[in-house]
């Protein structure tokens, strides 16, 4: 898709949302349940939309959080439930929609003690340290967040007492019995008034933030990154972690400049992504333009999104690291520096990622789980310890602690930005120049996610594509010696279809969100193999698209 005029530059007032109007139709827009667009459907993150879309509007809170209650019920979950919001425009008057419906089923809520902001990784964090001991009456959470998407939309996600993202056995559960409560007009649902939910005796103020900041140093060496005396600069992009930089800062005795800290639900202060839409992706070089341009005043910086679960780092060096470069240098690092993790720990990686990492992992005589794209894949992994770090290409990984213990199981942007500054501490370079180290041992990899245009009948076909319509034994001059649609590690359906040659791969998926399909390429040989590669992909889906009538 074409590069729009506007990419990198500074949102122009006339693209802000209006938040009044946003949050008058959250309240005002009766979603209709016959309409596919407008029912709840839970992606790979819980169920994302926009209040002016009718596709994330009060009904939809109210119905989603008593379903939650009901399989909490169900499934005799009774510890407490961790309720967290980001800073989006819609996130607050659904947080309050939600501990009304929570508080009227009488579960005991844990909510920001300042009536702030929690990112999704300290929310699972939380979830994981109630429960570490215990066998019954377990905690799970729930965070109010649609991540990176643009301002006019709202999210909302469950995790379960295992403290990651639900599976999709859970999540459909949830995701049924959410739809048969809208389309009953939410007769069913079990609600206060918000002023008695904030006083409910099952409602209780909780510091998110201290406990998280006096933790890192299990995870993180943080007295060589003090003791280095890096100067590092930390883009909140206006999102739900700003107010842990400054305590993490002050607690370890870092160098470190906070931008954008203060919340803006228009995220005004943002440059336009690539498409001309402001959206907080952290690993995006026109959305991050506003961090990328000050490099040269900082050792070390990095940005994360509203809801802290994804990264973007840059270095003076090479400015904004690729998602994949990054993951690759922290296996590298991580394994090569963790000396309590065991040595049947493995590796977890989407299938979409690099192949670097696959060149790494072998480098390093560990073994690799490649999975379907959903952090889900790795929560079981990072909670027994047969994984030691998991992570995906759209720049959102989680690892152990030192002592090779569970630290989350959902993604942490904070934890990932801190590693960079580890591992500039440790080995005196920064991760660009640790990656272009990579390159040197296992060769230079083009990688590149493109998207292409693609109706809902076409995006069906390829969520469910059968290696039988991919009609060709060839792709950009080699042989294909693979044609997946289910993962390597695990044999779960991947959602779309991976071919793989000797000299590089493509990957496809529906968009959920949009009508697009994402292609994912990697070329082992260079950028013109690379596009040789994605023209090849395009062709064998249009070609599939053909034989399928569609």
């Amino acid at each position: 898709m074409a590069l729009h005029d506007l990419a990198g530059k500074p949102a122009p007032r006339e693209m802000l949302v209006d938040v009044g109007a946003l949050i008058d139709a959250y309240f005002s827009i009766r979603p209709d349940s016959a309409d596919p667009v407008q029912r709840v459907s839970f992606g790979t993150s819980g169920h994302r939309g926009s209040s002016l879309t009718g596709s994330f509007n009060e009904d939809h809170i109210l119905a989603i959080t008593q379903a939650i209650c009901d399989y909490k019920r169900e499934y005799s979950i009774t510890g407490p439930l961790f309720l967290g919001k980001d800073t989006h425009g819609l996130s607050e008057p659904a947080f309050r929609s939600a501990l009304e419906v929570l508080s009227a089923n009488a579960v005991n809520v844990m909510t920001d003690e300042t009536g702030g902001f929690t990112p999704t990784p300290v929310i699972s964090h939380a979830i994981l340290e109630y429960n570490r001991a215990r066998k019954t009456d377990l905690a799970d959470g729930v965070v109010i967040t649609p991540s990176h998407n643009p301002p006019t939309d709202g999210g909302i996600k469950y995790n379960p007492p295992e403290g990651g993202p639900a599976d999709t056995g859970v999540t459909a559960w949830i995701a049924a019995r959410a739809n048969a409560i809208l389309a009953g007009h939410d007769a069913e649902v079990r609600r206060i008034p918000y002023e008695r939910a904030v006083r409910a005796p099952t409602t209780t103020l909780y510091d998110y933030v201290g406990p998280y900041v006096e933790e890192l140093s299990g995870i993180i060496d943080m007295e060589r990154v003090a003791s280095a005396g890096l100067s590092l600069g930390a883009d909140a992009l206006g999102g739900s972690g700003a107010a842990f930089w400054p305590r993490i800062a002050e607690r370890y005795g870092l160098s470190l400049e906070l931008m954008h800290g203060s919340p803006d639900p228009t995220f005004g202060f943002m440059t336009v992504d690539h498409d001309g839409k402001i959206r907080m992706d952290c690993s995006s070089p026109y959305a991050m333009a506003g961090l990328i341009g000050p490099k040269e005043r900082f050792d070390l910086a990095f940005g994360n999104d509203p809801d802290f679960d994804r990264h973007g780092i840059v270095t003076r060096t090479g400015g904004l690291m690729n998602p994949n470069h990054y993951l690759a240098v922290a296996v590298e690092y991580l394994f090569s520096t963790r000396t309590r993790w065991r040595s049947g720990t493995g590796i977890g990686k989407t299938l979409v990622s690099s192949s670097m990492i696959d060149r790494v992992a072998e480098s390093l005589g560990r073994p690799l789980m490649e999975v379907p794209v959903g952090f889900k894949w790795f929560v079981r992994g990072l909670i027994e310890g047969t994984i030691g770090f998991g992570g995906e290409e759209s720049a959102g990984a989680s690892f152990l602690r030192r002592d090779a213990t569970v630290w989350t199981t959902d993604k942490d942007g904070i934890i990932m930005a801190l590693l960079a500054a580890e591992m500039t501490a440790v080995r005196g370079r920064d991760p660009h120049e640790l990656y272009g180290a990579l390159e040197e041992r296992f060769g230079a990899y083009a990688y590149e996610r493109t998207d292409v245009p693609a109706n809902p009948a076409q995006k069906t076909v390829l969520g469910k594509l059968s290696p039988e319509l991919i009609a060709s034994d060839e792709l950009a001059g080699d042989a294909i010696t693979a044609v997946l649609t289910e993962a390597p590690a695990n044999r779960a359906p991947i959602g779309g279809i991976k071919v793989v040659t000797g000299s590089g791969w493509f990957a496809a998926r529906p968009s959920g969100t949009e009508d697009v399909y994402k292609i994912y390429a990697e070329s082992f040989k260079g950028d013109d193999h690379l596009r040789a590669l994605q023209e090849g992909a395009r062709g064998l889906i249009s070609q599939a698209f053909s034989r399928a009538g569609v």
